[in-house]
């Protein structure tokens, strides 16, 4: 009996062990996986190189290549001549990725592209910008005559929903609503509004306010101001800004933009971030024409865009630097550049790590302050550095965007591409 108990706990135990290394097969190949990217860019006329850290080789299957078929790798790098004399290359090739050169695990796409060079700002901007429509933010109470409290679009309307038209008539500004039904004499007013991409109609009855004007009680927003800085400004003039988008702060949801501007600004105040409550720094904008640096043209997940009517002052003498893509950048030492000292400077950070599938989104490249100035002023990341370049090895290759909540000292930003696949 004995012995079978023995056995039988001999058995278990094996099984257990073989879970155990199939559970960390697993994992390995997870995470082997996750070291290495779907897509990579290679300047024209030079040779894909990245150290992966993990054994892989690979071979180029796209036959319309001169190089068709050749082998890059060993010890996890990549390297391979994507150019041969007096042939010119296609747009994008595939390479297969092979464990020990063998099992195939992944496939990478490479996009060559032209060699670009950007001007890292850093510096401060207003940004100021109207809604293509309005938007509702919520719903309140109306005291009507009586002294009753009412709330007339309490489950009429939701929150994000935008007004397009007042009884037929399209309006486009807040003063616009408030007139229309000012004007209802007491009647129903028909609002037509976009709700998750779906136009509908909807009916709301006017409440006659303590004060005689007619209200229905919305909390709405058409336009919106901040603080945030200039990333990069291309050789046209062109410029890319904070590495997230405008967004609505009560919503989280991206504005839709109708017109916007960008403002010389002056940082009035940094409140120093703290464990569980990120710093912030304010400012004044300058709404004067003479002080309006340029327009602001499209705002989107990975920044806002416009093109500059002039240079900002502290960048005219900065030299542009060339771009570096994700599949160069290393951990370890880098630079941001900001202004929240009220002129442009580079303040070390330390590279932990960077996330290769982060397609999309502007939370790729993790990093930790290590600057001692910059900790003692602002205790890390604040709230109006998102847009500041990130600096390695004089390329540039992304902006800041995130804080951690926890952490001040920690932070994220978007890779250089991502703005600039806009």
């Amino acid at each position: 009996m004995l012995q079978k108990v023995w056995f039988q706990f001999q058995r278990k135990r094996k099984q257990a062990g073989y879970a155990g290394v199939i559970l960390w097969v697993a994992f390995s190949y997870l995470l082997m996986i996750s070291e290495i990217p779907d897509q990579m860019y290679v300047e024209l006329g030079e040779e894909p190189r990245m150290a992966f850290g993990v054994p892989v080789t690979g071979t180029v299957v796209d036959s319309t290549q001169a190089f068709a078929n050749q082998k890059y790798g060993g010890k996890g790098a990549i390297h391979l001549t994507a150019n041969t004399a007096g042939q010119q290359s296609a747009p994008s090739y595939q390479i297969v990725c092979k464990l020990f050169g063998a099992i195939p695990v992944k496939q990478i796409s490479v996009q060559e592209v032209d060699k670009k060079t950007l001007l890292p700002a850093g510096t401060n901007i207003g940004i100021y910008v109207r809604c293509e429509k309005v938007m509702i933010i919520g719903t309140g109470e109306v005291i009507d005559q009586s002294g009753s409290r009412q709330e007339p679009a309490k489950n009429v309307v939701r929150s994000g929903d935008c007004i397009l038209a007042v009884d037929g008539e399209e309006i486009q500004t807040k003063e616009q609503l408030v007139k229309k039904v000012a004007s209802c004499s007491g009647n129903k007013i028909e609002l037509l509004l976009k709700r998750n991409g779906e136009t509908i109609s909807v009916s709301v009855k006017p409440v006659r306010s303590k004060d005689g004007v007619y209200q229905i009680g919305l909390w709405v927003r058409d336009d919106i101001a901040g603080v945030g800085t200039l990333t990069y400004i291309s050789d046209e003039m062109d410029y890319g800004a904070l590495g997230h988008g405008v967004t609505d702060a009560d919503l989280g949801s991206l504005l839709s933009l109708k017109t916007g501007a960008i403002y010389q600004t002056t940082i009035l105040d940094v409140r120093k971030g703290k464990r569980g409550q990120p710093g912030e720094m304010s400012g004044m904008i300058n709404y004067d024409e003479k002080y309006k640096l340029g327009s602001v043209k499209e705002n989107t997940s990975v920044g806002i865009y416009g093109k500059l009517a002039v240079l900002p002052q502290e960048v005219q003498d900065v030299d542009a630097l060339p771009v570096m893509y994700k599949e160069g950048i290393k951990k370890g030492k880098a630079q941001i550049i900001s202004s929240v000292e009220g002129h442009r400077q580079a303040y070390d950070i330390e590279i932990a790590h960077t996330d290769y599938h982060s397609e999309g989104n502007n939370k790729g490249i993790q990093f930790c302050v290590t600057d001692r100035a910059l900790l003692e002023d602002t205790g890390g990341i604040v709230q109006g550095m998102s847009g500041s370049p990130i600096v390695q090895n004089g390329h540039i290759i992304g902006a800041v965007t995130h804080v951690f909540i926890s952490d001040s000292k920690m932070g994220y930003g978007v890779f250089i591409e991502n703005m600039l696949e806009h």
